[in-house]
């Protein structure tokens, strides 16, 4: 993770308006892979992996780039995800409404943006209410109640599918049963949570047992809820707060303020401090009023939510991809505090990343005991941005001072700032390794790069490690029963060296030999016939998984998809990128052929191939295998993948409906027209925009023919 957060900072850092078109993709990449690692690790397991800060941070950078490069939006854009996959320890529920997400506001200006957008897709000038309640910071879920009887629970998911915890939710005191007066179908939705004070009591338990205490009470919550055993959720202290639904027979009534009323009629705990304004100037001052109480609530909130209370202007106003446009959360601020930098530890990571860690004398932030901080990297520590100007009023960070810790969320905090007054007179500038502190290799810091980098490669434990568990990961093998701790375990014993390793077990440990490895703690006959199964069960790979697995530097889930969709075959990949040249011949502009993959990437995945050690270490691995040939995607929608431009006036939908609608079924909506203009949709008053697709023999259509052609005349 460490890595991960720190790689590439020479792009990451630098201004979205200073990018290039290759650095937008490549930046595009970065973020894509990082905050869907941060969503898997924050949704499904309960483990996040960054700040809200920071992931706020990524989301807003992901957004400005791709608004400044429209044509660079990637198909797998954080913009586009809602939480992450279902854990596969429990059942399923399909959400028959999704469950989305929310966009945020940071200051006072977003919030009158989000107020300006909503008006001009309205197109109403007059008066807009809107509600205001506290964004409590918990563990969403949705429950189904049919004939006024609960019949299941799910988290969210990914928004489309989540976990089926039907059992656990029955077990908290505040989810009722059964309901008295609902619609026959009533999904109603909320946020499991645990107060201050219960949270505080559940660790002093669980450290006088000697077991594991928790980070935060939303880790509590959310670990609490996700319990295999029903029993344990029921030990639990936990809380629900209802705000909103799902599907319905039945409208609870005709505004959010009314609905909230009426759920609290049916038995749910809604918020008190939610209300209804008229201006926007209210919304704000109530924002305040919230932030100011919000150390003496009892549980954790990060923030307000706004939401247009007339439900059927919420109806009209629709959602983006991933998030309702009539709902913005405005977060607050981070959390400071002020304590001792005890010492700078050195992380390797995957890719060979130096990542500087400050240890902390631990403080309390926000309800969170805090000893740990990223330094991001050597600049960073000397007081300097990526363009060598000054940050912290160009105040370094020394190993002895007292340093103010910045947190906005569960963990990985920041070291925002540093009291020179209390530095001692004899404490020394930090010295940043020029050697890698796990194998002693040479660590280079390349030209433009912000991070230095491990040169050793493969012989470089702490990368091996690294590279071990991505293999195993989520998005890759995904091999059931060997996770990083395995991993971690299985390198040390000398068992696991490399991929291939992983795929010997079996004939080093099988049948007949299995003494070395069930006598290990934690292991046994059974579960280590299991873990042979699993592995035995992935030599059947789909080729996307394969070459994320690889952990090639700037290829992510999505890239690994693009390259497998584009080469169908393992074989056909392999051979393109063993012949493939960096900068030219025909392998490198096929592979640049493909929408999505720039300069950076292409180069990296053709070194990969060419670096001996790195291409006999994927041979070993491959020989074990039976990559599956990757699908090709298919069209449903008449109009996907097709480039759409809409000028003129509209008179049956707002712009922005239109717009909405076609990307919907799969279109590119663009702003100007050009010979990769499939369709132009011409209202009254179309001028230059329908002349030139005229001049260049695009398809015009008005805007009945396009409510024709897309089904909805």
């Amino acid at each position: 993770m460490a890595d991960d957060l720190t790689q590439e900072k020479s792009v990451a850092t630098k201004a979205t308006s200073a990018l290039s078109v290759e650095e937008a993709r490549a930046e595009l990449a970065r973020l894509a892979d990082l905050l869907a690692g941060a969503n898997t690790a924050y949704h499904a397991d309960d483990a996040p992996v960054m700040s809200d800060a920071d992931y706020d941070a990524l989301k807003r950078r992901n957004a400005e780039i791709e608004a400044r490069f429209p044509d660079l939006k990637r198909d797998d854009s954080p913009t586009e995800q809602v939480g992450a996959a279902p854990s596969e320890g429990f059942g399923k529920i399909t959400h028959a409404v999704r469950m989305m997400s929310l966009a945020n506001a940071f200051d006072d200006e977003d919030v009158a943006e989000f107020d300006r957008s909503v008006r001009k897709y309205l197109g109403a000038p007059g008066e807009i209410a809107y509600t205001a309640e506290p964004k409590i910071d918990g563990l969403s879920l949705s429950l189904r109640y049919e004939q006024g009887k609960l019949v299941s629970a799910a988290t969210r998911g990914d928004g489309e599918v989540g976990e089926n915890v039907t059992d656990n939710a029955r077990t908290i005191a505040d989810i009722p049963q059964e309901l008295t007066g609902a619609p026959e179908i009533l999904e109603v939705r909320g946020e499991v949570y645990m107060s201050h004070a219960d949270f505080e009591a559940l660790n002093a338990r669980h450290a006088e047992r000697g077991g594991k205490t928790f980070a935060n009470p939303r880790n509590a919550a959310a670990g609490s809820l996700r319990q295999l055993d029903a029993e344990i959720t029921r030990a639990r202290p936990l809380k629900f707060f209802a705000y909103a639904w799902g599907e319905h027979s039945e409208p609870l009534a005709d505004t959010q303020m009314g609905a909230i009323h009426r759920l609290t009629e049916l038995g749910f705990q809604t918020n008190p401090l939610t209300k209804r304004f008229t201006d926007i100037s209210e919304l704000i001052a109530h924002y305040h009023e919230i932030e100011t109480q919000r150390a003496t609530l009892g549980y954790d909130i990060d923030g307000v939510v706004y939401k247009v209370d007339r439900l059927d202007l919420q109806h009209r106003l629709g959602f983006r991809s991933t998030t309702p446009r009539w709902a913005i959360a405005h977060k607050f601020p981070a959390e400071l505090a002020w304590t001792r930098l005890e010492a700078i530890d050195i992380q390797v990571g995957r890719t060979g990343a130096l990542s500087p860690v400050a240890r902390l004398t631990p403080v309390t932030v926000g309800g969170v005991v805090v000893s740990n901080a990223t330094l991001h990297n050597e600049d960073y520590i000397k007081g300097l941005d990526s363009k060598g100007e000054e940050i912290r009023g160009g105040k370094d960070i020394r190993v002895g001072d007292w340093v103010q810790v910045y947190r906005a969320g569960d963990v990985i905090p920041k070291v925002a700032d540093v009291d020179l007054a209390r530095r001692k007179s004899d404490a020394l500038p930090y010295a940043f390794p020029t050697t890698c502190p796990e194998c002693g290799s040479d660590a280079i810091r390349e030209e433009g790069d912000a991070v230095r980098r491990c040169t050793g490669g493969l012989i470089c434990p702490a990368q091996a490690v690294e590279k071990l568990k991505h293999l195993v990961s989520r998005g890759a093998f995904d091999i059931e029963g060997l996770g990083a701790k395995q991993v971690e375990q299985f390198y040390k014993d000398g068992w696991v060296k490399e991929p291939a390793d992983i795929f010997e077990l079996k004939a080093k440990f099988g049948p007949g030999n299995l003494s070395q490895l069930k006598n290990r703690e934690g292991w046994g006959e059974k579960s280590a016939l299991n873990l042979f199964d699993a592995i035995d069960t992935r030599r059947d790979i789909p080729l996307a998984r394969l070459i994320f697995g690889l952990g090639i530097r700037h290829v992510g889930e999505s890239s690994a998809n693009l390259l497998a969709t584009h080469y169908g075959t393992w074989e056909n990949f392999e051979s393109a990128m063993k012949t493939a040249t960096v900068g030219t011949g025909p392998e490198w502009d096929d592979l640049l052929s493909i929408d999505g993959v720039g300069e950076v990437m292409a180069t990296s995945v053709i070194t990969t191939f060419h670096q001996e050690a790195e291409r006999a270490s994927i041979d070993r691995l491959v020989a074990h295998l039976r990559p599956i040939e990757a699908e090709k995607p298919q069209n449903d929608s008449p109009v996907s993948g097709k480039t759409v431009v809409f000028t003129g006036t509209l008179e049956k939908m707002t712009r922005a409906e239109a717009k909405a609608r076609a990307e919907a079924l799969g279109a590119k909506v663009s702003g100007s027209v050009s010979a990769k203009t499939d369709l132009v949709v011409a209202g009254p008053g179309a001028g230059s925009k329908e002349k030139k697709a005229r001049e260049l023999g695009i398809e015009l259509l008005d805007e009945d023919g396009w409510l024709a052609l897309i089904g909805d005349a």
